[in-house]
Order: C-alpha cells, then sequence, then structure tokens
C-alpha cells in the first residue's frame, strides 16, 4: 500500500521520522536497496516492511506485512500482504504520528 506525502508537511527527514515510529533501516544486499523493517512481534517475523521513493516534491511510503521469509531454496520473494487490516491499521498509525509531529 502507498502512502504518500507531500515534502511539505514533513519537517523532518523521512529516515528520522521512521525512526521516531520504530523502523530499523535495513539494506537489502542482493541488490543494494535500503528499506525500512517495524517488528510486530519479538520475532523476526512477521514485520512492517517498507519502502521510501523520495521525490522533489513529496515522499512516498510503499508499504507492506511480510508474513515470513521464503521457504524455498533459491527464492528471494516471500509472504506479503499489500493490503487488509494490519497494513491499513500502520498507514493510519503514521497518518497519526505525523499531526502529532507537525502540532510540535
Amino acid at each position: 500500500m502507498k502512502f504518500i506525502l507531500d515534502r511539505k508537511k514533513l519537517d523532518i527527514n523521512p529516515d528520522r521520522f521512521l525512526r521516531s515510529c520504530g523502523y530499523a533501516f535495513i539494506l537489502d544486499r542482493r541488490r543494494d536497496q535500503p528499506s525500512y523493517v517495524r517488528r510486530l512481534t519479538r520475532q523476526h517475523y512477521p514485520r512492517i516492511h517498507m519502502y521510501v521513493d523520495e521525490k522533489p516534491d513529496r515522499i512516498v511510503f510503499n508499504l507492506h506485512l511480510d508474513h515470513k521469509q521464503a521457504s524455498y531454496k533459491g527464492a528471494h520473494m516471500h509472504n506479503a500482504e499489500y493490503e487488509g487490516e494490519i497494513v491499513e491499521n500502520e498507514v493510519e498509525r503514521l497518518k497519526d504520528l505525523l499531526r502529532a509531529e507537525a502540532g510540535k
């Protein structure tokens, strides 16, 4: 699910905002692609996984729920959910935190 934010509405950089929301930075070394994750339990999975695409006028947060790691040899993809209650609730949580940040 994509969440698009007007750059004018975020006074801090996306990395700092996401870290304040409980996300950790990770780097996919195979593709050299940065992203962020927030664990939902103490286990590695399930987790919210997010890519951030910064444009001059907007920031695109593209997030999904990773249920588990790939379970077959040589696989690079995993079982993910791009919509649904957990993903929608996370988008709403981020919007609430953005409103709180804007009110400071």
